[in-house]
Formats: structure tokens, C-alpha cells, sequence
């Protein structure tokens, strides 16, 4: 009989996992860092009057932003943002078990939970990561929003690089041609491995009208990556803004 085989372990010489976010190249160097920016929504059903809420929410001193639940007369969503993930675990645990939330009912379908990350075409690596959807998120001139999770095919992982640079692209420039007209901006975050029905993105459309946010969506329907390598989309949460935090100076 063969003795057991050991355990392998990493070679002394083997190169260290890098997992990284790298952004384009900013005055001859290359961008990189660590930090990312998690947001989360919880929506909760149950909600009769909103002032409480937003009172304890105020008070709480967290970066955050109160959406009455368009589709929900009783519904309420809840904002969430910071770099650090155990925020979360901890302190909007325990702020959520304590009166006014804890009567209220969760409504975990539409629970997201997502990190900013690069593709490696950012201008500024540092403010994507941690600024720019904050920024949205928070402009007092954005008070609706649609948040909803996607997943794709596996096929489109299997395509070449450059294929899927060009599928991301018609996608990205439709985005942004809503973005320059000031109808809707957005916020990409992703989720794999974070997301309780195995999603891996999470998208926040923000702007001052419902319409152009329902629009875009629609448009986006006819670009090949919904078309051809998107597995599922929704639930969608429709959320008008009652409370935010003050629009961060960044």
C-alpha cells in the first residue's frame, strides 16, 4: 500500500496571488490599489410612518440614504455605504435590531450587496473605487432610483478579451450618453461570491426623473450583452429618496 500523499504548499519561489485593482495609466504610471467601497440595500416592509426612520438614521451618523418602496405603500429601502465590510456585520446589525427597524419585516429577495471594482480603463483608479458612486448615490439633485442585481451566462467568461471588450462597450457608451444628458447616472458594483442568489453584479440607476431611469433599462434590452449573455435581471427595487447624508465633499 501507497503511504498517503502529503499536503502540497506554496512554493518559497512562487509569485504572490495579486488581486489588485488596477486602473489606466495616470502620468506615465500605473494606477493601482486595495480599497473598495461596499454598498447595501435592505428593503423592509411594514413601515407606517416614515419620520422615525429617518430621525434614527440621521442620528446614527452613517453614510446612508432612505428610499420610500415605489411598489410597496408600506416598504421602505435602506442605504448603506462604507470600505469596510465588517460595518455591515456589526454596526448596521445592531442598529437595525433596535427600535424603529425592529418591528418592521425584512424583505430578503431584495437584499444587494455589493463592492466598486476596476476594469482597467480608469482615469482616476482612486476616485471610482472610492468616490464617484458615493457621489451619486448622494446628490441631493438624484432623488430616484432603480437598484437591481444581474448575472451572466457563463458563455460570455469564455469569449476572448477583446470580444467582450466590445460587448461592454455598446453597453458602457449607451450608459453614458444617458449620463451626459443628465438624465441617469449609475453605480456598477460587483458581487460575486456576496450575493445570497449567486448574482454577480449589482446596478443603481440615480436620477432626478423616474422615466429616463426606466428607459435606459428598456435601451439596454437591445445591446447584444442582454441580449445574448444575460441569465437573469431583477428583482428591481424602485426607491424615491426621503433622507440622505449630506452630499460627501469628495
Amino acid at each position: 500500500m501507497q503511504p498517503p500523499t502529503p499536503p502540497t504548499t506554496p512554493k518559497a519561489n512562487a509569485e504572490p496571488l495579486d488581486i489588485i485593482e488596477y486602473g489606466a495609466t495616470k502620468d506615465g504610471k500605473p494606477q493601482s490599489i486595495n480599497r473598495r467601497c461596499y454598498f447595501q440595500l435592505l428593503a423592509f416592509t411594514g413601515c407606517t410612518e416614515t419620520q422615525s426612520i429617518t430621525d434614527a438614521v440621521a442620528a446614527s451618523d452613517f453614510e446612508a440614504v432612505v428610499y420610500h418602496d415605489v411598489n410597496d405603500p408600506r416598504g421602505i429601502g435602506l442605504l448603506f455605504m462604507n470600505e469596510d465590510p465588517a460595518f455591515f456585520a456589526k454596526d448596521v446589525r445592531a442598529f437595525l435590531n433596535r427600535p424603529p427597524f425592529a418591528t418592521l419585516t425584512l424583505k430578503p429577495a431584495m437584499t444587494l450587496l455589493g463592492r466598486t471594482y476596476a476594469l482597467g480603463r480608469e482615469l482616476d483608479l482612486e476616485d471610482w473605487m472610492l468616490r464617484k458612486f458615493r457621489r451619486n448615490a448622494l446628490n441631493p439633485a438624484y432623488p430616484w432610483a432603480v437598484w437591481y442585481p444581474l448575472r451572466r451566462k457563463p458563455e460570455f467568461a469564455a469569449l476572448e478579451r477583446h470580444e467582450q471588450g466590445k460587448i461592454l462597450a455598446e453597453h458602457g457608451n449607451l450608459g453614458r450618453t444617458y449620463g451626459d444628458a443628465g438624465y441617469a447616472q449609475d453605480i456598477r458594483l460587483s458581487c460575486f461570491g456576496i450575493d445570497t442568489h449567486d448574482n454577480e453584479f449589482v446596478i443603481g440607476l440615480v436620477g432626478p426623473e423616474l422615466y429616463p431611469l426606466s428607459r435606459l433599462v428598456q435601451d439596454m434590452r437591445k445591446t447584444q450583452q442582454t441580449i445574448k449573455f444575460i441569465q437573469q435581471l431583477g428583482p428591481f427595487f424602485v426607491g424615491y429618496k426621503i433622507w440622505q447624508s449630506p452630499s460627501p465633499k469628495i
